[in-house]
């Protein structure tokens, strides 16, 4: 099974890449935190923080995976954080589809968004041999439950590997460092975050 550009899901549009980056603004200067203290934590430049959060550029999986370290939100949460009312029904076509240029990488947010309710369901596909790696959870010791539906994936969990192929179920707490490489068929799958 091989992972192409999904042709049915709606891609973050430039207004919402203009309402994250302000939200990566406000969450920054809520926490009174300058560009500088900002990079000296995530390791990303100065001027890459400020090309972000005034929408000149699109921030990859992996630096949107350090920022959200930094505020200690899962990427869906920061992504929720865009809408401003909770709907409990959400129809496919209305979901919002992240889509990492670097990666290849497609989130789609399945779940309504909502402040108020903490677990979540995100789909993901990655194209064939793509990887990701990230340096620490956007919070300590947040529920996982990655569910395979096609293709295959190495999920490393600090040293720890797991290979996984269609239909699958991995459940863990993430606490340090994780890498996902897809097959050579690419990897689809279910994450459910509690």
């Amino acid at each position: 099974m091989e992972i192409n550009q999904p042709t049915s899901l709606p891609i973050l549009s430039p207004d919402l890449d203009q309402q994250l980056a302000q939200q990566l603004r406000l969450l920054r200067q809520g926490r009174g935190w300058s560009l500088d203290a900002l990079a000296t934590q995530t390791g990303i430049s100065r001027a890459t923080l400020s090309r972000i959060e005034n929408a000149e550029v699109s921030a990859t999986a992996v630096v949107l995976g350090r920022l959200c370290a930094a505020y200690g939100l899962p990427l869906s949460r920061l992504l929720m954080r865009v809408e401003s009312t909770f709907d409990p029904l959400l129809r496919r076509d209305a979901q919002p589809v992240w889509h990492d240029a670097e990666s290849g990488q497609f989130r789609r947010m399945v779940s309504p968004p909502s402040e108020e309710l903490a677990g979540e369901v995100i789909e993901c596909e990655l194209p064939p041999n793509a990887h990701i790696a990230y340096d620490k959870p956007p919070r300590p010791l947040l529920e996982h439950h990655l569910v395979m539906l096609a293709g295959q994936l190495t999920l490393t969990l600090e040293d720890c590997a797991y290979h996984l192929n269609s239909g699958d179920c991995l459940r863990f707490r993430l606490n340090g460092s994780d890498q996902f490489t897809a097959g050579p068929d690419g990897a689809r799958y279910y994450l459910f975050l509690v």
